[in-house]
């Protein structure tokens, strides 16, 4: 079921409402655009429109192959399987919002293509509109197209200089995680999203020389941290690396514009039924972030008080575990384990199992 942003307030009301700048940014620019992202840009190869995103993948443009995950078996076919050095910047987009997936981007080009980049404009998508993400989009898919470069292998046609991949987290798996009797927290998918990327690019021959990475967490722990798995490769993670680097600024675009695009073409896994499709409109999701009205509107419009949300929300999130809280049905589990206490209690004629009561055995030292 696809998906229509619409403004409902005025995106400085909408920027007071949020304490987190990058969140009002969004909440912002999700309300000042009143058409599609379908219609703006066009969905990217990256994204998944004929089933519903029910486990996380793992695309790459320069192998005929997806991956679901670790242990799952996958084709992989390098296309430039020589000695050149190359860069490699990763970003994510959708950490914040209660909505939809959280997706790792992960761009890498020669380093002697590093001059070309800063003159495409690649930047952090955040501050892109729609229509410059998606004129981005068509470089990252087609980068050698009208490039012009001083030698042979830059400037051919042919030659693929920029290359992308994309890690898309469904909010299950998320939420799984996060649930769990021992978190898997977000922090930590985040880090092995990002390992599993660079371990995917250099397992299909690439050179990675260098690695720019946006910060989760101190920049400096996570550097030493990325540098201990992957001594090889030279790397530098600071904070809005996207702003800095466009490396990562290219990376920033790949997970921006699959992430809108799975959320715009939502699909559910069982279709609704007519009678409430007509009656609620379920494609209204805002920006996806807690601080946006209209994304907690979707939300108290799309509860169920036994099964709670679709699958494009994050059980994880505070703002739906709250509202799970307040008014979902609450269940009492009848079926409890025991408590320990019950083995050292002595056992009574009034504890004694039924079938000893009704055929009246009794011990032999109480004949």
């Amino acid at each position: 079921m696809g998906a229509k942003r619409k403004a409902s307030e005025p995106a400085e009301l909408l920027r007071l409402r949020s304490e987190d700048p990058e969140e009002a940014l969004e909440i912002a620019r999700a309300d000042s655009q009143s058409v599609s992202i379908a219609q703006d840009c066009p969905p990217p190869p990256s994204y998944k429109a004929d089933r519903p995103l029910v486990e996380s993948y793992t695309w790459h443009s320069s192998a005929r192959y997806e991956s679901a995950g670790a242990g799952k078996a996958r084709a992989v076919t390098s296309r430039r399987p020589d000695d050149t050095p190359y860069m490699l910047g990763i970003d994510e987009a959708g950490r914040g919002p209660v909505l939809g997936p959280m997706v790792y981007g992960a761009a890498y080009c020669p380093i002697a293509y590093e001059g070309q980049l800063e003159r495409l404009g690649f930047a952090d998508s955040k501050t892109l509109t729609a229509a410059r993400r998606s004129e981005l989009l068509r470089v990252l898919c087609k980068p050698a197209r009208g490039a012009h470069m001083s030698g042979a292998a830059l400037s051919d046609p042919s030659s693929d200089n920029l290359e992308w991949a994309v890690r898309v987290m469904s909010p299950f798996d998320i939420s799984r995680g996060m649930l769990r009797k021992t978190p898997y927290n977000l922090n930590a998918q985040s880090h092995d999203a990002t390992i599993m990327l660079i371990r995917d690019v250099i397992q299909m021959g690439y050179n990675i020389a260098e690695a720019y990475i946006d910060t989760v967490g101190i920049a400096s722990q996570y550097q030493d941290f990325l540098s201990g798995v992957f001594p090889t490769i030279k790397f530098t993670v600071t904070s809005k690396a996207d702003s800095i680097y466009p490396i990562v600024g290219a990376a920033s675009i790949a997970a921006k514009v699959t992430r809108d695009s799975v959320l715009e073409g939502w699909t559910y896994r069982n279709a609704l039924p007519a009678m409430l499709v007509a009656e609620s409109d379920d494609s209204d999701f805002g920006s996806g972030y807690p601080g946006d009205p209209r994304t907690v509107a979707w939300l108290e419009r799309n509860m169920d008080p036994v099964f709670g949300f679709p699958a494009v929300a994050r059980f994880s999130w505070a703002t739906v575990k709250n509202m799970l809280e307040k008014k979902a049905a609450h269940v009492r589990w009848s079926d409890e384990p025991p408590k320990i206490q019950k083995y050292f209690v002595p056992t009574t004629r009034s504890h004694q199992s039924t079938l000893v009561r009704d055929l009246r055995l009794a011990p032999v030292t109480s004949l």
